[in-house]
């Protein structure tokens, strides 16, 4: 990971139905991310917030894609942010908003040619407009980034899939749709449910995920945290949290793991709702979580 940090912070709601996530970015600093990386020695710009325009409520919506316009005009603003960053030879860390906008992050690392996912999450979030019981785009993500979904989504930044689905790992999921378990099954996607992390254990899981990505050669990895990842004891600021999650301490595990395996090459931590939080709890777990990501240790 690069001694120089770019923070995007994403400040956009669009991408589901609660309001509220669009302050994640400001709980994230509020907790102190910037002062924390900084004492870690890292050099960190923030770029500041996308500009995200407030549209009014419209009376007619597709309810298979909610507010598709916004989430396109924002995500695409952060690709070039994002693409901006890894240019200048920083690490982009960006700061969310709901899950959607990691269709412009990953659009955003068109430099890596054989890129690798991890999605931490509860969500597998790879469904598509066909297959989406909500409408929300913030459960698209990945499909879209796999080439899968309305054009005007998948051709955000440049056209075609902005990742291979053998290149992609999901840790910590316990509520996947139908449509998404037939697509993860066709596509073969890596997968370690909550069954696997109870069943094996934390160091196990992220033993085989790491071996996993240096097998497929890949030349950069990009980690979406979702903080719904976590069980709600420990982050309650989310919109849509799933009990039995995985603990704080396995959590900081992870991403001392994956800190010591230097593969990270981009991150972002998405979902934090101040709204539902208690006295900013999520924002200050993400805060550490990112600590122990870029090298933070007990010792």
């Amino acid at each position: 990971m690069n001694k120089s940090v770019a923070i995007i912070g994403v400040p956009s709601d669009y991408g589901q139905r609660r309001r509220g996530v669009d302050m994640g970015p400001s709980a994230i600093r509020y907790a102190g991310v910037v002062e924390r990386l900084e004492a870690l020695g890292y050099t960190v710009k923030d770029e500041g917030d996308i500009r995200v325009e407030k549209a009014p409520v419209k009376q007619e919506q597709n309810e298979k894609l909610l507010n598709l316009d916004e989430v396109v005009e924002v995500c695409s603003k952060l690709a070039q942010k994002v693409e901006g960053a890894v240019n200048d030879k920083r690490t982009p860390l960006v700061l969310g908003g709901d899950h959607s906008i990691a269709i412009g992050t990953l659009a955003g690392l068109e430099k890596y040619k054989n890129l690798g996912v991890i999605w931490f999450d509860a969500h597998a979030d790879i469904n598509t407009p066909e297959s989406t019981p909500s409408g929300n785009i913030h459960g698209m993500p990945l499909a879209v980034s796999l080439g899968l979904g309305h054009e005007r989504l998948t051709s955000i930044h440049h056209a075609g899939p902005k990742v291979k689905a053998e290149n992609i790992i999901i840790i910590g999921a316990r509520s996947v749709d139908e449509g998404e378990r037939e697509l993860i099954k066709e596509k073969n996607i890596k997968v370690y449910t909550m069954h696997e992390i109870d069943r094996l254990g934390m160091t196990a899981v992220m033993e085989d995920a790491i071996r996993y990505l240096q097998k497929r050669g890949v030349d950069g990895v990009h980690l979406s945290l979702d903080l719904d990842g976590l069980d709600p004891l420990y982050t309650p600021g989310v919109g849509t949290p799933v009990a039995g999650g995985i603990t704080y301490r396995e959590s900081h595990l992870a991403m001392e793991m994956l800190q010591e395996s230097e593969m990270i090459s981009s991150v972002e931590f998405v979902e934090v709702n101040p709204i539902l939080d208690d006295k900013n709890k999520t924002a200050n777990v993400a805060v550490a979580l990112i600590g122990s990501l870029f090298g933070e240790t007990l010792v």
